[in-house]
């Protein structure tokens, strides 16, 4: 086999107004997609795959393959039991997961690949549904496939036609508008969604609350109102909160004494510091959390007017005290 020679490029530099051409014209062939795109073949194929009964897999080959797979798990998100069959495997062995409640997806600009098109009979043999997405007319997976949509397509904004950078943005935008409705057909609630996501910071938002991010027991820097000052600066800054929780002996939650309310008694009182006690410079009305709140509702409350704070004490409904969260804590978890 020959080989091309090779020729050294020169760089061009790009300005500002041709970037901007090529933006426009991206948007007027993905324009292009949406003012052609058939509605009934897009509305049978959400169909279809909301009435699956089984597993529904996607397949394609080369930059096709990756949006099959990018598409795949983002059902498997939702929820759906999805997922991606390479189709080179799947005649090497893998086709033995495809069943005959299953239905496979294949994603091809010109519908013509030749490791899809052998794929068809042997998944059909499996007795799956065959969905072929293309954007060639007249095209080779159209005749074999079960349900074809068409995905309209001008041209690639590469200027030789041939980089599929327009085909696969309009693959992605198809396959994950069709998520979408498959997440409002079968009404997943928020915290559905938010169960499928435990580690990321979706998922931290809607499940973590007050309680499970708190610090409590032996953690809390807690002191009584007649505590001197002087004698509880060990506690108000060996504890990591900036603050000491000023508590009843029922551990109701009296008040909180910062290090800002140290350095400023400080400067107003100074040696006098030494005779006054936590409860004559406390602070009687601290912003407070329930533990059954939101992790996230704490972080708002932090920031909220008129000044954000860095902890909120966490109080039971009968006002006794049963920890502290605080803004580093709800970081370090990735709120």
């Amino acid at each position: 086999m020959g080989s091309l020679p090779f020729q050294e490029t020169m760089k061009i530099p790009i300005d500002e107004p041709q970037l901007l051409t090529l933006f426009k014209t991206q948007q007027r062939y993905l324009n292009h997609f949406f003012k052609n795109l058939d509605l009934t073949q897009a509305l049978s194929f959400t169909q279809s795959l909301l009435d699956c009964k089984g597993c529904i897999f996607f397949t394609g080959v080369g930059k096709s393959g990756f949006v099959a797979q990018k598409i795949s798990q983002t059902l498997v998100s939702l929820g759906i039991k999805a997922g991606f069959l390479s189709p080179t495997d799947a005649l090497h062995g893998d086709i033995g997961i495809l069943g005959g409640d299953d239905l496979l997806v294949l994603f091809s600009k010109s519908g013509n690949t030749e490791e899809l098109v052998k794929l068809v009979p042997c998944a059909r043999a499996k007795g799956a549904f065959l969905i072929c997405v293309t954007s060639v007319e007249g095209n080779c997976l159209v005749g074999l496939c079960d349900l074809n949509v068409h995905l309209p397509l001008e041209r690639e904004l590469c200027p030789f036609d041939l980089a599929p950078v327009t085909s696969t943005a309009i693959q992605m935008v198809f396959g994950d508008t069709v998520a979408i409705a498959l997440m409002s057909a079968r009404n997943l609630s928020k915290h559905a969604y938010a169960a499928n996501h435990p580690a990321g910071r979706i998922g931290k938002t809607l499940i973590f609350k007050v309680k499970d991010v708190m610090k409590k027991g032996d953690e809390l820097p807690a002191c009584k109102e007649g505590d001197l000052i002087m004698d509880q600066l060990v506690e108000l800054t060996s504890k990591g909160c900036g603050c000491l929780l000023v508590i009843d002996d029922t551990r109701h939650l009296l008040g909180t004494f910062t290090d800002g309310d140290l350095r400023r008694t400080l400067k107003a009182s100074g040696e006098g510091i030494f005779k006054l006690t936590v409860g004559e410079m406390c602070n009687r009305n601290p912003r407070t959390i329930n533990p059954d709140a939101m992790a996230v509702e704490a972080m708002q409350r932090m920031e909220s007017p008129p000044s954000p704070v860095q902890f909120l004490p966490v109080i039971d409904y009968d006002g006794v005290l049963i920890g502290i969260v605080t803004l580093h804590g709800l970081v370090s978890v990735g709120l």
